[in-house]
């Protein structure tokens, strides 16, 4: 279904007809008590229809605000909508169309969690609370959804908890309204389905001979490293699926990445090893050169002699003062070196 305009006429020139209708009316009522017999029921019966017409004309009456929109449908057919602020009037038997008026999902442009609202909250635990019905004008607005956090395996199978915003908006008030049940719950459920589908293809951190371009080569791609990467798909996928609910993705983020609590402890003493065995490596490629450094200025400089034996035991000695995670006690031999 394809989006219509409505260019409708101005609400003022409705609003003063509905007044002066009103208007006389009322005069028909007051003039006729001075007229007796069939002209002072004629003149009852005008002011009876002048105020059921004016108060019909009333629900002509549509006040759009910036980065609104109103779906409008005539006995059950998509006449179209209202996207332009100002004061209109259309026909008083159209109706407003909006199935997600009702949908509170915690987000921008809702009510905020935990505060009495009209229509339905979806609060980030599941808790959902019916407090009655929302406005049927369809937001135009950049709005942010920020999902519960979720628990998905990674590649290599580790529980990983994610939580992602998605920034988006309505383009097509048609297609959103017409084309899905709720666009907002349709959303919603699109980027739970798409962070579980991207997050199954990366490791947590970067890992050895895992693909995961799909080129068929292994690569450094992961949740950690490369999350510019990652929510950029992310924002792709979510497209994708909700191009008919006439929604626009903007801008997806990371909001949480962690492991699962239960392999937490684990993985960060496995983090910890990796960084001990890193810095021992290093430290001892410099001790090495040290003791390498030293032995060269002895022997050039010709300060002392020393044979294998006394060189080994040299170089024991300075690989455990250099390499020693703690500071070495010397001991002072003041008698013969030998």
């Amino acid at each position: 279904m394809n989006e219509k305009k409505l260019k409708p006429k101005s609400g003022m020139i409705f609003l003063f007809l509905i007044l002066a209708i009103e208007i006389l009316s009322i005069l028909s009522f007051v003039f006729s008590v001075n007229f007796e017999g069939m002209k002072m029921g004629m003149l009852i019966l005008l002011g009876i229809i002048g105020i059921i017409v004016g108060f019909i004309l009333c629900f002509g009456l549509k006040i759009i605000k910036p980065q609104e929109a109103l779906v409008l449908t005539l006995f059950g057919n998509y006449t179209g909508s209202i996207k332009e602020p100002g004061f209109y009037f259309v026909n008083p038997f159209s109706t407003a169309v909006n199935p997600a008026a009702t949908t509170k999902l915690g987000q921008s442009g809702d009510v905020a969690e935990g505060h009495s609202s009209e229509g339905i909250t979806v609060s980030s635990d599941g808790k959902v609370k019916y407090t009655g019905g929302g406005s049927k004008k369809v937001s135009l607005k950049i709005m942010t959804l920020n999902n519960s956090r979720q628990k998905v395996n990674d590649v290599l199978g580790n529980p990983v908890e994610i939580g992602i915003a998605v920034m988006w908006r309505v383009v097509d008030t048609s297609k959103a309204v017409f084309n899905v049940d709720n666009y907002k719950e349709y959303l919603s459920l699109q980027c739970d389905s798409a962070v579980r589908n991207i997050v199954r293809v990366y490791p947590y951190d970067v890992a050895q001979g895992i693909d995961t371009t799909g080129d068929g080569e292994p690569d450094e791609g992961s949740l950690r490293g490369s999350s510019a990467v990652v929510v950029e798909r992310i924002r792709k996928e979510i497209q994708e699926k909700v191009e008919e609910a006439g929604l626009e993705i903007i801008e997806a983020r990371i909001t949480y990445l962690a492991y699962a609590p239960e392999i937490a402890a684990a993985m960060l003493q496995r983090q910890q090893a990796s960084a001990i065995i890193d810095a021992r490596k290093m430290i001892v490629d410099g001790a090495v050169g040290m003791v390498e450094m030293a032995l060269d200025k002895l022997s050039e400089r010709e300060v002392v002699e020393l044979d294998e034996e006394r060189k080994a035991a040299m170089v024991s000695n300075l690989l455990v003062v250099l390499c020693g995670s703690k500071d070495a006690q010397p001991i002072v031999n003041s008698g013969s070196l030998y």
